[in-house]
C-alpha cells in the first residue's frame, strides 16, 4: 500500500506532465506560427529584397522558417518524452531547448546590431534604384526592382525616396517625353499620366519621403519581433524548469 509521501510525490509528477504537456502544445503552436511568419515574409514581402544588395532579409526569412520547423519538431520531442516519461528523451529535448533559447538570444542581438547598417544600405539602394534602374529595359531584377518602387510608394503613401523632387534626377523621368514629372505610382489616386501633375494635391509629399516610411516599417518590425522573441524565451525558461523538475521526479519516483 502506498505511503501519503509516495502518493503526494506521484501526484506532483503527473501535475508536472501535465504542465509540460501544456507548455509544449503552446510551444508547438509558437513554433507553427513562426514558420507561417518565415513563408509569408518569404513570399509576400519579397520585392524588398530587390531594394537590397545584400541576401539579409531573404536569409531572415529562411530563418524563420527554419526556426519554426526545429520548434515543431522540439515540440513532438517535448511531448513523446512527457507522455511516455522517458528520461533521456527528456534530457535531449531539455538540451533543444537551451540551444533554441540560446539561437533567440543571438539572433535578436544580430538583428539590433545590423539595423544601422540594414538602414544604410536602404537609403542608398532606394535612391539608386529610384534614379537609375527605374522602367529600364533589363534583367528580371530590374523589373523587380520597379514593382518595389511603385509598391512601397502606394503601400507608405510617399513619393521619391526623400520627396518628389528626387525624381527630377531620374533616368526615366529625363527619357519621357509625356511630360510625367513623378511616376503614377506616387499620386493620391493613380491613374494614367496622373504624373504630369506634382502639386501636393495630386501626389503623396511626405516629409521625409520613402526612406523615413520604410525605417518605421522595419524598425516597427522588429519591435514586435523582439517582443514576440522575449515572449518565447520567457516560455521556454519554465519549460526547462519544468523539463528539470519532471526529470528529477521520474528519477525519484518507482512507479
Amino acid at each position: 500500500m502506498e505511503s501519503q509521501h509516495e502518493k503526494t510525490h506521484t501526484r506532483w509528477t503527473i501535475c508536472l506532465k501535465y504542465l509540460l504537456f501544456l507548455f509544449n502544445i503552446l510551444f508547438w503552436l509558437a513554433g507553427g506560427a513562426v514558420l507561417v511568419v518565415g513563408v509569408w515574409t518569404l513570399v509576400e514581402k519579397s520585392n524588398y529584397i530587390s531594394l537590397l544588395n545584400s541576401s539579409f532579409y531573404s536569409a531572415s526569412a529562411y530563418i524563420l522558417i527554419a526556426a519554426g520547423v526545429i520548434v515543431i519538431v522540439t515540440g513532438i520531442i517535448g511531448c513523446c518524452a512527457t507522455l511516455k516519461e522517458l528520461k533521456s528523451l527528456l534530457i535531449v529535448y531539455l538540451i533543444l531547448l537551451l540551444c533554441i533559447f540560446l539561437l533567440e538570444i543571438i539572433a535578436g542581438l544580430l538583428a539590433f546590431i545590423n539595423y544601422q547598417e540594414l538602414d544604410d544600405e536602404l537609403r542608398q539602394n532606394l535612391r539608386v534604384t529610384m534614379q537609375q534602374k527605374y522602367q529600364q529595359p533589363g534583367e528580371e531584377s530590374i523589373t523587380q526592382s520597379t514593382q518595389a518602387v511603385d509598391k512601397r510608394q502606394q503601400e507608405f503613401k510617399c513619393c521619391g525616396s526623400n520627396n518628389f523632387t528626387d525624381w527630377r534626377d531620374s533616368v526615366w523621368i529625363q527619357a519621357k517625353d509625356d511630360q510625367r514629372l513623378v511616376p503614377d505610382s506616387c499620386c493620391i489616386t493613380p491613374s494614367e499620366l496622373c504624373g504630369r501633375r506634382d502639386h501636393p494635391s495630386n501626389i503623396y509629399n511626405v516629409e521625409g519621403g520613402c526612406i523615413m516610411k520604410l525605417e518605421d516599417f522595419i524598425l516597427s518590425q522588429l519591435y514586435i519581433l523582439g517582443a514576440v522573441s522575449i515572449g518565447i524565451a520567457f516560455l521556454q525558461l519554465l519549460g526547462m524548469m519544468v523539463t528539470c523538475c519532471l526529470y528529477h521526479k521520474l528519477k525519484k519516483d518507482p512507479y
